[in-house]
């Protein structure tokens, strides 16, 4: 969480500095808060982020739905979806503080200050024709909390060869019949460098393990050359683990 008008700075910046921020072939753009809690304070972080939903859900907060990750570590990222340039016109924490009360407005993103030195506001694209669910792209993947972000860091002149590499690799998933899926996203505005985000869902770390070994089996050496060739192309490669955290969403529609 940021301050008291967090998401309207964001949309009015992005707003003039990018103009073709949803040129991306129709692809799913997302606005992501992250939040680089300090290890003191992540259970006053979290208990603050409980008042700030319940508030919601008391005044009945419209318009402003999004979803929760914790990075291992106690980042945390706020994620919620952008579908055009008219949701920049909008400030969806304006009825909440009208109801709420200016004074106790401010005291609850008083205590989210405290939780934190740094902060930072970028968004992403989901790549559908990249990402490899057979059973239908969604990122709401119940049952299956635990993730693992994968980050290929790649310069400009190498973009193009990596996504062909990573279209490569899907259609192999697909040949193959691979049990472990993944989404695709591409850095928005916000972000240093360019990357592409490899983001697979399980239900923890030894689920994640053991359809890993399995795929990576099933793809035999064809897919480790695959891979092989693919990471010619990248700058850097990092990965992080995590889990998504229902429990610090909010959903205006339950």
């Amino acid at each position: 969480m940021k301050n008291l008008n967090f998401i309207a700075v964001l949309f009015a910046i992005v707003l003039l500095q990018t103009p073709n921020l949803f040129s991306q072939n129709g692809n799913q753009a997302y606005w992501v808060h992250e939040d680089q809690v300090k290890p003191s304070m992540l259970k006053e972080y979290e208990a603050v982020t409980k008042d700030f939903i319940k508030a919601c859900k008391e005044h009945d907060l419209k318009e402003a739905d999004w979803a929760t990750a914790r990075i291992d570590g106690g980042t945390y990222l706020t994620i919620a979806p952008i579908n055009s340039m008219a949701d920049f016109d909008k400030n969806p924490m304006a009825p909440l503080a009208e109801k709420m009360g200016e004074e106790n407005f401010r005291a609850i993103f008083s205590r989210f200050d405290k939780c934190y030195d740094t902060h930072r506001n970028y968004m992403v694209h989901l790549i559908d024709d990249m990402s490899y669910m057979p059973n239908g792209l969604t990122t709401n993947t119940e049952g299956e909390d635990y993730r693992k972000w994968h980050f290929f860091h790649v310069t400009p002149q190498n973009i193009a060869n990596l996504r062909d590499k990573m279209k490569e690799v899907k259609s192999l998933y697909e040949t193959k019949g691979a049990k472990q899926h993944f989404r695709i996203y591409r850095n928005g505005f916000g972000s240093t460098g360019d990357y592409y985000l490899v983001v697979i869902s399980a239900k923890d770390a030894q689920s994640y393990a053991k359809t890993s070994e399995e795929t990576d089996k099933l793809l035999g050496e064809e897919g480790e050359k695959l891979f092989d060739d693919l990471m010619q192309y990248v700058h850097k490669y990092e990965s992080k683990t995590g889990r998504m955290r229902p429990d610090l969403a909010y959903n205006s529609s339950n």
